[in-house]
């Protein structure tokens, strides 16, 4: 049963009502890709019964827009701050356990041994309308849900370099299967000036996975540029 919910949290923190994180048990099925698709079809459809504005983010994501199934151990998905609540007692509704996370900003869920992840700030800023907005809906292992556009997906991964984790091999495969799908130029300038994402889009351009920036830098004003052929 779920208990008396308390006065809204402030825009951006966890929930109240959930309860103290708990460590996962019981071991991962043995088809463990088709176990986190189940439970990325059971959250969205719950998400989408409740109303709240949602997209599909992660490896789970990646997958949708055509990439191989590599996925880590949880499925993603992105809500705004002012949503978390409702969102939570959705799933919660929909006999998911949700629990506090240490990080504050996400709320986790476990449904037949594999974790969900409730992200409403990704990569250090609060998941807004537009970034739902320009979400693309998908099929998911025939399941339709709205998926982070290709640009906002790379854009997130790029926003979470540092140096503690730089892991360009896990990007590459990223850039190659959705070059054509990525806005290039928006990203060239948004992080021109950050050591980290600028000598990703170098290693870019040295590999032939995207045109010259320097060449789109001076036609800034006009339309975006794809990668190349």
């Amino acid at each position: 049963m779920t208990p008396t919910k308390p006065a809204d949290p402030p825009t951006g923190q966890v929930p109240h009502s959930l309860s103290p994180p708990i460590p996962a048990d019981g071991p991962l099925p043995k088809d463990h890709t088709q176990a986190i698709l189940e439970t990325t079809k059971l959250v969205a459809a719950l998400l989408k019964r409740s109303g709240p504005p949602f997209a599909l983010a992660g490896s789970v994501a990646a997958f949708a827009h055509g990439l191989p199934a590599r996925f880590q151990h949880d499925t993603d998905f992105c809500v705004r701050p002012e949503d978390a609540d409702a969102a939570v007692k959705a799933l919660e509704e929909g006999g998911i356990e949700m629990r506090r996370a240490p990080e504050d900003w996400l709320v986790k869920g476990r449904s037949g041994g594999e974790e969900i992840d409730l992200i409403f700030e990704l990569a250090r800023r609060p998941v807004s309308t537009e970034l739902l907005e320009r979400a693309d809906v998908k099929a998911v292992d025939s399941v339709w849900m709205p998926v982070l556009a290709p640009t906002d997906l790379m854009d997130s991964r790029l926003a979470a370099l540092c140096e503690h984790y730089c892991d360009f091999g896990d990007l590459l495969p990223m850039a190659r299967m959705l070059r054509e799908q990525i806005d290039w130029v928006r990203l060239d300038r948004a992080y021109r000036s950050e050591p980290l994402p600028d000598a990703f889009l170098h290693l870019l351009e040295r590999l032939r996975v995207i045109d010259d920036r320097g060449a789109a830098r001076s036609a800034h004003d006009g339309p975006a540029r794809k990668g190349t052929s």
